[in-house]
Order: structure tokens, then sequence, then C-alpha cells
């Protein structure tokens, strides 16, 4: 599957594909305190962090191995991401601190999960989240997660150790077909 020109519409959402034009917004974006704990993005994330993500996403869709997209309204300024990692089928977002509470993430959760089963035929699609993440647990259940019954696993990033408890989506029979 090319994903050069990926762009997803679902939910009221517009998930496109990040450009040069981003930049500038991905380092609002991603600069920030709740980003840097949860994630292992750079930190502090400026010029240098952006364009270097930029191009680590488009390896990644070249290599067929992520999907990064921006989360926009109409296909416009980004609002945040959505990444799936086709290999393990996880999906991971950050909604910026100044758009958060519009539902974004449950809507961009739900198109990438719709995308996942339906056009790449993965049976189940995961997020990993730390147990005392509440906002991200409520997205995860408001878009259909479950907790997954796996062992948590362990992760050091940052100089910080801790575990993630898997959330799971799977196809059921119906949506098969």
């Amino acid at each position: 599957m090319d994903t050069h020109l990926l762009q997803l519409s679902a939910h009221g959402l517009v998930l496109r594909q990040w450009t040069s034009d981003d930049l500038a917004v991905m380092q609002e974006l991603f600069d920030d305190p709740d980003v840097a704990y949860r994630t292992p993005l750079e930190s502090p994330f400026g010029q240098t962090a952006a364009l270097q993500y930029l191009h680590s996403a488009e390896q990644a869709r070249r290599d067929n191995t992520r999907i990064h997209l921006a989360i926009t309204t109409h296909g416009h300024q980004a609002l945040g991401e959505i990444l799936l990692n086709r290999a393990t089928g996880s999906i991971g977002y950050i909604v910026g601190a100044a758009h958060r509470g519009q539902r974004l993430a449950v809507r961009a959760l739900r198109t990438m999960t719709e995308f996942a089963h339906a056009a790449l035929a993965l049976p189940k699609v995961i997020l990993e989240i730390e147990p005392g993440n509440l906002p991200s647990i409520a997205v995860a259940r408001s878009a259909a997660f479950h907790l997954s019954s796996s062992a948590h696993e362990t992760v050091t990033d940052k100089g910080r150790t801790y575990g993630l408890l898997t959330w799971e989506h799977n196809l059921t029979a119906v949506e098969r077909g």
C-alpha cells in the first residue's frame, strides 16, 4: 500500500501527513511537559527535533513501518498526532494542550482503528498506557478499547521506569464479515 498521499476523513476529522509547513506547530504541540513525560519524544522539542521527527516519520512511511498523521478538523492546522506502528499494531496519539477537551483523541483513535482493521486487515490494534494516565485511559474506553489480559510491559525512558498496560480493540465476527 502506498501511504505517500494518505489522508483519512471520519468522525469530523481529517488525518493527514505531516509536511515541512508543520514544523512550527510540531514544536508547539510536542514541546509540552505532559508530552515529554509520557512519550519518548525529545525534550525540549525545538526546531531541530521537529525537522528530525518529520524526516523520521517520512522514512517510516517509505519503509512501510509506521504511519504518522496530523490530527486536523479541516485538513489544515495540526492539533495533534496519531500514529500506527504497522508491525505491532500499536497506536499512539498526542493532542496539543490548547486543543484538549474536544474529543480529538477519541475521534482520531476511532478513525485510525477503523483504518487499521479495514484497510490494513489488522485483526487487533493496541494501545500501551500507563496505569496512572487517566485521560488516556478515558480515551481508550471511549473508543471501545478494553484492557487486555497480557502482562504489563516495563519501560525505562528518560531516567524513569514505569509499567504500560495493553488495551486492545479486536474485530468482531460481524465486522470481519
